[in-house]
């Protein structure tokens, strides 16, 4: 049971990233556009808004710069972009991102199907993106995917993932994200790595990335929180889902996550009205219906009319 409710928990919007990196049905540009507009007027203060990835590799994003250009921003909202390498950086930063999140996998094998490098290359890439932003006004964010366990190697040894945050705080990452890319955390784990990596990095610098892909996504959640992270990633309608990552369903739907906070009294700051008419005009779209159950059933609040047959 979470013991504290006084601290606000964080939710970062990546339904425009990682939500429609998978999507076939092609979103055009000013669709993106509207959406991260729309987006930025719910009460998110940060929100993953595209990639700067191969045109070739994530096909549904490579109008990362455009949309980057168009959309309207929002005082107090960090526009974050995913980069692969110091050529996406490039593109990030000539964008105008406001923060970049480099990744690689805790697992060898998942690094090689995902970024085509072994750990150890993407490490000395890092570096050259740190040195190509020095003295420049952005952040950088450094994702840890299949932290909780990989498709194709199985568990992910914690002492492995410490090993990765140390050499990420060693080059200089300003943030540190702890991604479960194919749904296979469970509570007592989070609970236990979160607290861990917790003595290296404080709560402000920690983000969770969840995927519901066995239904513990929103447990996942509370036992993060009750372990003292308070920043997590989720996808409006629960879209999403790693492209190279067999079995990897949607990330944790944002409005699910926000209705628990609010039938908790945890504060988001975040209007779940809003995120509800966002969520009920994605099947249109893209072309089919979305997991998130909040959009289908209601809030609690929504009570329906009382049967006129009903016996006196």
């Amino acid at each position: 049971m979470i013991s504290d409710f006084s601290e606000r928990l964080i939710v970062q919007e990546v339904a425009p990233r990682d939500g429609l990196q998978i999507e076939p049905r092609w979103v055009e540009t000013a669709d993106k556009i509207a959406l991260i507009d729309q987006l930025s007027l719910a009460g998110f203060s940060r929100i993953e808004a595209g990639s700067f990835v191969s045109p070739k590799a994530i096909p549904a994003l490579r109008d990362g710069d455009e949309v980057f250009r168009g959309i309207r921003r929002q005082p107090g909202v960090t526009y974050v972009a995913l980069i692969p390498n110091l050529k996406g950086a490039e593109r990030a930063l000539a964008a105008g991102a406001d923060e970049l999140n480099l990744v690689m996998s805790a697992s060898q094998t998942h690094n090689l199907a995902n970024m085509r490098m072994h750990c150890e290359q993407s490490l000395a890439a890092f570096a050259d993106v740190v040195a190509l932003t020095h003295g420049v006004a952005v952040s950088l964010n450094g994702s840890i995917a299949t932290t909780f366990g990989c498709p194709f190697e199985g568990r992910i040894d914690e002492d492995r993932v410490l090993q990765i945050v140390d050499a990420y705080l060693e080059l200089g990452m300003h943030g540190l994200t702890l991604a479960d890319t194919t749904g296979m955390a469970n509570p007592r784990q989070v609970h236990r790595l979160v607290q861990r990596v917790l003595t290296r990095v404080p709560a402000a610098a920690l983000t969770l990335h969840f995927h519901n892909t066995r239904g513990l996504g929103l447990s996942n959640v509370l036992a993060g929180y009750e372990a003292g992270a308070r920043r997590f990633d989720a996808s409006l309608g629960g879209l999403g889902g790693c492209p190279f990552a067999p079995g990897a369903s949607g990330n944790i739907c944002t409005e699910d996550l926000v209705n628990l906070c609010d039938e908790m009294g945890l504060d988001t700051g975040i209007d779940l009205m809003h995120l509800l008419t966002l969520s009920r005009r994605l099947p249109a779209l893209l072309g089919h219906e979305m997991p998130g159950q909040v959009a289908q059933a209601g809030r609690n609040c929504d009570l329906h009319p009382i049967p006129e047959n009903l016996p006196r």
